[in-house]
C-alpha cells in the first residue's frame, strides 16, 4: 500500500520508490486515491495508522518543515478528525478546522498557507452528517433569531448556503442543508482571491466531501451528475441530494 511522507531527504531514503515520488510530484488525482484508500481502510475496520511512528517523528523533526499532501477543512466537531477518517499520520495532511467550516480570514489565511506556500494541490472541505453548527442554523432560520456572540458570528454565515434549500426538500432537511454548506464553502474557496489563480491555473483543486457518521465513509458532492462543474462557471450548478 502506497503511502505519504515528508519533506526531508532523510524521509525519502526511508521510503518505497513509489512514496518517494509521492514527494517529488504529487497530483491532486493521485492524492484523492490516497485518501479514499485510507477511508476504505478506516470504515472496515483496518487502519494501517501510517507515518506515527519513532522513525517518522524523527525525520519530521530533523526535516524542520513540512511538506503535507492534502489541506483539509474541516468542521471542529470532536467526531469527525480528518487524519482519522482518512487513515493518515504525522505531516500528511494540512488540517484547519473550525464550527460548520465557516471560513472567516483566520480560516481562509490558513488555507493560503496550506494551498500556496506548502503547494498543496488538494484542498477538501469536509462536512459531516449531524453538524451542529448546521442545525444551529436551521434553528436560527425556522425561528429568525440568530444567537449572540461568535456562534452567531458562524451561524450567520452558514445562514446564507442553506437559504436555497427548501423545507420539503425529499429526505432529512438537517442533512440537505449540511450539504449544501459544505457546496457552498467550496465555491466561496474557488472564488478567493488567495486561491483562485491556483485553481484556475490547474495546481490546485477544491472539492466538497461528505462523512457520514453512521457508515464512517467520506463521499465526494462533486462526483455528483447534478453537482459536477458547469460548463461556463466551472463551479456546481445545484445542490447535492441527501442521504445521511
Amino acid at each position: 500500500m502506497p503511502e505519504f511522507n515528508g519533506g526531508s531527504m532523510a524521509i525519502v531514503q526511508r521510503a518505497a520508490p513509489e512514496r518517494a515520488a509521492l514527494t517529488t510530484g504529487h497530483t491532486a488525482d493521485r492524492v484523492r486515491v490516497l485518501l479514499d484508500e485510507g477511508n476504505t481502510r478506516w470504515r472496515t475496520f483496518a487502519p494501517s495508522r501510517p507515518n506515527q511512528g519513532s522513525d517518522r517523528r524523527r525525520a519530521l523533526w530533523e526535516a524542520e518543515t513540512e511538506d503535507p499532501v492534502a489541506t483539509v477543512l474541516g468542521c471542529a466537531d470532536s467526531r469527525v478528525p480528518p487524519e482519522m477518517l482518512f487513515d493518515r499520520g504525522l505531516g500528511d495532511l494540512y488540517t484547519v478546522r473550525a464550527f460548520g467550516q465557516v471560513p472567516d480570514s483566520s480560516v481562509t489565511g490558513s488555507l493560503v498557507h496550506g494551498t500556496r506556500e506548502l503547494a498543496t494541490p488538494l484542498l477538501v472541505v469536509l462536512g459531516h452528517s449531524h453538524c451542529a453548527a448546521v442545525r444551529e442554523a436551521v434553528t436560527a432560520r425556522r425561528s429568525g433569531r440568530v444567537p449572540e456572540g461568535h456562534t452567531g458570528f458562524l451561524v450567520e454565515g452558514i445562514l446564507d448556503a442553506i437559504e436555497d434549500v427548501p423545507e420539503d426538500v425529499p429526505g432529512d432537511f438537517l442533512d440537505a442543508c449540511t450539504r449544501a454548506n459544505t457546496m457552498h464553502v467550496a465555491d466561496q474557496l474557488r472564488h478567493e482571491p488567495g486561491l483562485r489563480e491556483r485553481v484556475h491555473s490547474g495546481e490546485l483543486r477544491i472539492e466538497p466531501a461528505h462523512y457520514s457518521l453512521k457508515r464512517s465513509r467520506v463521499e465526494w458532492l462533486g462526483d455528483l451528475p447534478e453537482n459536477r462543474p458547469g460548463p461556463e462557471t466551472g463551479v456546481p450548478q445545484q445542490r447535492a441530494p441527501n442521504s445521511p
